[in-house]
């Protein structure tokens, strides 16, 4: 077999480079797609009703929380970090936490609120030095606190699948999504969140490989 010159091999590699570099960019450019996983589970795992209907539209809280983050998603937010005078952004950008503030505002709970209020009535709890109701909802930290304070506290082991339902919160060391009503073969829910800029669907099977869970919540109103 005829080697290649080192010329031509430095060629081949930066032509390989550059196909890499432009698909990453074109990557960056679109938005996630809201394609569903298969529900490889289906009817094994009964699924949880709220006995709570918050803005009474005649669906239980637990199910408008996870029909409402897909309402949220449907709209494809990029992945952006921005400060919004009204808290909610209205750009079609977002971040992680605006799954489940976007999730709770349909189910009709303003988070934004809620997590002000908590912070002004438990202020030593917070790390919080200025509350400011247009951030405060939409940072992983403050909503550890918040849903230790307003919320069911359930396992951490996603392999415990009878405890883990759709529309449940869970809460990662700087992360933070929603549990799918769809599971792998094994029960396990997938994860319904929005972490970065490269990712590819909203809906993953990654939650059995997080190693960083610190929450998990069923949020049963205020």
């Amino acid at each position: 077999m005829k080697k290649l010159k080192p010329r031509k091999l430095r060629m081949i590699i930066l032509a390989v480079f550059v196909l890499l570099l432009i698909i990453l960019c074109l990557l960056y450019l679109l938005p996630p797609s809201d394609r569903r996983l298969p529900d490889r589970y289906s009817g094994k795992i009964p699924a949880y009703v709220s006995e709570l209907d918050q803005d009474g539209d005649g669906i239980d809280d637990q199910t408008d929380i996870l029909q409402s983050a897909w309402e949220y998603l449907a709209t494809r937010p990029e992945y952006k970090s921005r400060y919004y005078d009204g808290g909610y952004p209205d750009d079609g950008y977002g971040v992680c936490t605006d799954v489940v503030a976007f999730a709770l505002k349909g189910a009709g709970y303003d988070l934004s609120a809620l997590v002000d209020h908590d912070i002004r009535t438990n202020y030593d709890d917070y790390n919080v030095e200025t509350p400011d109701a247009n951030i405060d909802f939409r940072r992983v930290r403050n909503l550890i606190v918040y849903f230790q304070h307003h919320a069911l506290s359930l396992s951490t082991d996603p392999n415990e699948t009878g405890e883990w339902q759709g529309g449940d919160i869970v809460i990662f060391k700087e992360h933070i999504g929603i549990v799918s009503d769809r599971r792998n073969r094994f029960g396990v829910p997938y994860l319904i969140h929005h972490y970065g800029p490269f990712q590819r669907y909203y809906e993953e099977d990654v939650l059995s490989m997080r190693t960083d869970i610190l929450g998990h919540y069923r949020f049963i109103g205020e």
